[in-house]
């Protein structure tokens, strides 16, 4: 082997700076001890992983037949797999899995790694509390690693997979540790997988925030039963209504160019416009307005079968059954208990609540709706709602969160109510 000229086969050279020069007589690595040193840092950083426990959680070994699930969950489970497989082949941008315990999302990120680790790729694969762990370690007498030399192999290693985000200590220290690596790889678009069983409203803001951007990171939730309990149990499917409306897709919605006047023809292809351009990016309030029949819960629950597709955690269901699915929880046979349920509905991803009325609703009611619109108000989750009512005739403290413009915008759809695709018979001069 040719002897480095510039360290003469040392492996280190000094620096020519002045006697005062803080680096004055330090030894660096020379630059024929890069690859080297690369390559025992990730050596390093592939040891503190637990990759090695999920050798046998590959895409081969993950089942998308398992017995005991409705069509609906054996479809979300082909689904995440597809887009699992599809983010493995080609690592762009954030993946986020989440789910219940057991659902099989930490199975797929174990997966996306092997097969990457297959390719030869470089991959850290580790827990959130591990990685802290290991972070404060750094800080001991007799560490191995300095703190800034973990942290920034961590920050820029090619793939990064944290398992369990939300199990770690809610420290101020954690809290800041997170954030720098989140905003960190964000800047820089690093391939990153991340699992949690928390819903995103319910992480920290900073890091809801980097999540939240569409252009970057792809959502998964596996709404689906804890596989290692061998069964299904009562999941969000319980609640939402959405399997009852397969079939109002945006395809299948009917325009009714041929029997609508103008004016009305044009009110509803924007309507159709507005639904769509939310679907594919669901962000903050959408309120349609209009009679029976008008079209407004196809195009919700257009909306809703749009993301769900997208393997999105979505919730469709109209307020009385919503009201019922809560009260239910004071049954001695419920097996969930109300705050399970409320947090079900307050948190998903995106919520259609179809058929919203407060005329006659109680004061038991009206204040579990006031929660649910003021949390995700505040939280800034995509939410829909259709009603009949004007907007005098809503829950005061609801229509005036609906009636913020910075977050919500309300359509009006002046279609008649749909009967067979035939326009009833109106005034001559139509709507006043």
């Amino acid at each position: 082997m040719d002897t480095c000229p510039i360290c003469g086969g040392m492996g280190y050279v000094t620096r020519n700076v002045p006697v005062d020069h803080p680096d004055f007589g330090k030894a660096f690595p020379c630059a024929c001890q890069r690859d080297i040193l690369a390559a025992r840092r990730q050596v390093r950083l592939h040891n503190l992983g637990h990759l090695e426990a999920f050798t046998d959680q590959t895409f081969e070994s993950f089942r998308t037949d398992l017995p005991g699930l409705s069509d609906e969950q054996l479809a979300t489970l082909r689904t995440c797999y597809e887009r699992a497989w599809s983010y493995a082949q080609h690592p762009s941008g954030w993946l986020l899995l989440s789910g219940t315990y057991g659902s099989g999302k930490t199975h797929l990120a174990a997966a996306i790694a092997n097969h990457r680790l297959a390719q030869s790729d470089h991959v850290f694969f580790i827990t959130v509390p591990d990685l802290l762990d290991h972070l404060r370690s750094t800080f001991a007498p007799n560490a191995e690693i300095e703190y800034d030399e973990m942290f920034e192999q961590v920050r820029n290693t090619p793939l990064l997979i944290l398992d369990d985000l939300g199990a770690e200590s809610s420290t101020a220290w954690a809290g800041e540790k997170l954030y720098q690596l989140f905003n960190a790889r964000y800047q820089q678009r690093l391939p990153t997988v991340i699992t949690t069983n928390h819903s995103v409203a319910e992480l920290d803001p900073r890091i809801r925030s980097r999540l939240a951007d569409w252009s970057l990171t792809q959502q998964l939730n596996m709404a689906l039963p804890d596989f290692r309990r061998g069964g299904a149990t009562e999941t969000r499917g319980s609640l939402s209504n959405l399997g009852l409306y397969g079939d109002m897709v945006f395809e299948t919605f009917d325009l009714r160019e041929r029997v609508l006047p103008e004016k009305e023809r044009r009110n509803l292809r924007e309507a159709y416009e507005i639904a769509l351009s939310y679907a594919q990016h669901p962000e903050n309030w959408l309120i349609f307005m209009g009679e029976h029949g008008s079209g407004k819960t196809h195009l919700a629950a257009a909306i809703a079968n749009y993301r769900q597709r997208m393997s999105e955690q979505v919730v469709l269901v109209t307020l009385p059954d919503l009201l019922d699915y809560l009260r239910a929880a004071f049954s001695p046979h419920s097996e969930l208990p109300f705050d399970r349920r409320f947090d079900e509905v307050r948190t998903a991803a995106l919520l259609v609540i179809d058929h919203l009325d407060t005329s006659s609703a109680t004061p038991w009611a009206r204040e579990k709706l006031r929660q649910i619109v003021e949390y995700r108000y505040l939280t800034r989750l995509p939410t829909v709602f259709t009603t009949v009512e004007t907007l005098d005739q809503i829950d005061p403290v609801v229509r005036s969160r609906l009636l913020d413009r910075r977050r919500s915008l309300i359509f009006a759809i002046l279609a008649p109510d749909y009967r067979g695709g035939e326009a009833p018979p109106r005034p001559p001069h139509g709507r006043r």
